[in-house]
Parts: structure tokens; C-alpha cells; sequence
């Protein structure tokens, strides 16, 4: 049993992600950015902490991050304002990280996206770009710290019911390209992350596939 605290707490998968670690007995708190948001988080067994983090600096961050073992980032700004985007997904990630060495959080997962990297490729003139770019500084952030980092990269999101199966790139050799994943596996794999010292220092990118969810992370 640990205090995990999950930062975008109202998003879809975030949402799956409180459910799970609640029933497994883990005490979840679940930092969101509205309070018409603190019903539905309740729902789910995880404590609402209403904090907007893109108005946080590192040490008020910090305190809502104090006594938990591990933090999981799955705030993101929703694309399509270039300069939120980078407020968030890039700025307030970092900070975060910054704030979990700060309250002596060991465990940081970040949730990322199946592709992301410094040479993502994306043109500038494309609407994604400034997503991949935030991404892209934040994940090489995390690399750069002290902390027991995992970044979790899912490719295409979908609301498709979990199979509890994926498919790992490099895992036995298999080079991948993204497909697709549902939320409900999503949510899964980072709970089974977590519990993962084999993850440590590893970005895993995966769709849906025909591994079972645990024996994929234990070949990790």
C-alpha cells in the first residue's frame, strides 16, 4: 500500500488509473484544476486536491506532493493553444518533477505519447507541434533528474473496452510503430508500471496487443 498522487487527476485515463489503485488499496490523491471536478475524482476512491499547477510555483507544488510515495503526471493543456501548451505540458511538468526531488518523492511516472522524442519530426507548421515540442523538453527533463522516472507512452488513445493485453516496442526485438491503445489498458499499464523497479530509467511505448498487461511489464 502506497500515496500516489496523480496530477490531472480529472482526465480519462487518470480517472481509470484512481479507480484501479483505489481498489488495490492505495491511497490516491488526485490534483485537479476545477472543483466541479471533485465530485466525479471522489467517485472513484481517490482524495480531490483542488490545485491549478500551471499557477504553481515549485514550492507551493510541492507541498501537495509531501508524504506521497509516488507521482504519476497526466495533466496536459488539450492542444490548441500553442502557448498553454508549453505552460503546461512542458513548464508546469517540469516544476513538477522539480517539486516531487523537492518533497522527496521517489517514484515519477510520466504519461507521454508513443513517438515523443527531441527528433519527433513534426512540422512546425502543424498543429501538433507545439504538443510534440512540450512533450519532447519535458520527457528529456525527467531524464535528467534524480528520480526513479518511467514515462509511459501510449500510442492512439482509444474508449474501446481494455483486453488487459499490449504489445511493447523493443520488447523480444519487435521494432513498433503506434497503433492504437484503449484508455482502460492505458490506465493499467501505468498502475502495473508503478509497482515496476524493471521500468526504472525506461520509456515504454505500446499499443494493444496480445501480451497480457503484467507479463509484458515483467519483461521490462
Amino acid at each position: 500500500m502506497s500515496t500516489i498522487a496523480i496530477i490531472g487527476g480529472h482526465g480519462k485515463v487518470a480517472l481509470l488509473l484512481e479507480q484501479l489503485l483505489s481498489a488495490s488499496g492505495h491511497d490516491v490523491l488526485a490534483i485537479v484544476r476545477n472543483d466541479e471536478h471533485v465530485a466525479e475524482v471522489a467517485k472513484t476512491g481517490a482524495t480531490p486536491v483542488v490545485a491549478d499547477v500551471e499557477q504553481l510555483d515549485v514550492p507551493a507544488m510541492a507541498e501537495h506532493l509531501t508524504g506521497a510515495d509516488a507521482v504519476v503526471w497526466s495533466a496536459g493543456a488539450g492542444g490548441g493553444n500553442p502557448a498553454r501548451t508549453y505552460a503546461v505540458d512542458r513548464d508546469a511538468a517540469i516544476r513538477s518533477m522539480n517539486a516531487a526531488t523537492s518533497a522527496g518523492v521517489p517514484r515519477y511516472v510520466m504519461v507521454s505519447y508513443f513517438g515523443a522524442s527531441v527528433d519527433h519530426g513534426v512540422p512546425e507548421d502543424n498543429s501538433f507541434f507545439a504538443y510534440a515540442e512540450a512533450k519532447a523538453a519535458a520527457d528529456e527533463y525527467l531524464r535528467g533528474t534524480g528520480l526513479e522516472w518511467t514515462i509511459a507512452a501510449p500510442s492512439s488513445l482509444t474508449d474501446d473496452e481494455p483486453t488487459g493485453r499490449i504489445e511493447v516496442n523493443g520488447l523480444g526485438g519487435q521494432e513498433l510503430t503506434s497503433g492504437k491503445v484503449s484508455r482502460g489498458d492505458v490506465a493499467a499499464v501505468i498502475a502495473a508500471l508503478l509497482q515496476a523497479p524493471q521500468s526504472v530509467g525506461k520509456m515504454v511505448q505500446f499499443n494493444n496487443g496480445s501480451t497480457p498487461i503484467a507479463e509484458a511489464v515483467d519483461q521490462l
